[in-house]
């Protein structure tokens, strides 16, 4: 399963890179807009209400980025009005994001410096336990967007208790999919942000949860079957041979293949 979703979700990306480079443009816009004007901050309160508002700026622009990589994972082509129209259905979910997104910023640079600064055992404990709820939260946020628009009745709360559902449940993968990402950005600040850029990290996040939600459909057709035999080949079949058996060279090389 792990190499046909490095498979999937590279050819996704690459068949959809004008799109992604499209939307990564939106991401760096608000990026450069965000820093340009948070060096203008006059005062504290300024600087933090700024972040709050860039912070807002992101999660919905993050909520319609997602929309159309998940349709990417689902081999259609997403126009504007699909991007407008994933922000309006998922706005309470954005709005949700948000918060988490300020929550996370909260724990990172303000919360844990502070029980670190107190240099003693009760500090360095609270502070590497709200470290590891902070990765857990990081990890619940990769699923919680893909999950929005696989099951778009939930609301955002279940929504997010799924999230850490499927962390939980998959810790294994979960933890390569983290590593896949930390890879994804690295190669992303080499491009300098274009590509695969955050929509690519979003697509990995929207083909890792069409991907394992095939599991759980199998699980519920099958409550008896051993949850460490799931019979992935079976499950990936339509899906290998809509992908296809397509390679390096001849996506370089098309007139090779």
């Amino acid at each position: 399963m792990l190499g046909f979703f490095i498979k999937k979700a590279f050819f996704d990306g690459w068949d959809n890179l004008i799109s992604m480079v499209v939307h990564n443009l939106g991401y760096l816009v608000i990026f450069f807009a965000f820093f340009g004007v948070l060096s203008l901050a006059s005062s504290n309160l300024l600087f933090f209400l700024i972040i709050i508002l860039g912070a807002g700026a992101l999660a919905f622009y993050t909520a319609g980025a997602a929309s159309a990589t998940w349709a990417y994972a689902h081999y259609q082509r997403p126009g504007f009005s699909d991007f407008k129209r994933g922000i309006r259905i998922s706005w309470r979910h954005g709005l949700l994001f948000w918060f988490l997104l300020l929550l996370v910023l909260t724990l990172v640079f303000l919360v844990i410096p502070f029980y670190l600064s107190f240099e003693n055992i009760v500090g360095l404990i609270l502070g590497v336990i709200l470290f590891w709820v902070t990765l857990l939260l990081l990890f619940a946020l990769i699923y919680f967007f893909p999950l929005f628009f696989a099951m778009q009745g939930d609301r955002p709360m279940k929504t997010l208790k799924k999230s850490f559902l499927l962390v939980l449940d998959n810790p294994f993968f979960t933890l390569f999919l983290a590593v896949y990402q930390v890879m994804n950005t690295i190669l992303s600040l080499l491009l300098a942000l274009l590509a695969p850029g955050f929509t690519g990290i979003s697509l990995a996040c929207s083909v890792a949860t069409k991907l394992l939600l095939f599991k759980y459909d199998y699980l519920e057709e099958h409550p008896e079957t051993d949850r460490k035999s799931i019979p992935w080949d079976d499950l990936l079949y339509e899906e290998r041979e809509a992908v296809g058996p397509r390679s390096l060279k001849g996506m370089i090389f098309p007139w090779k293949d």
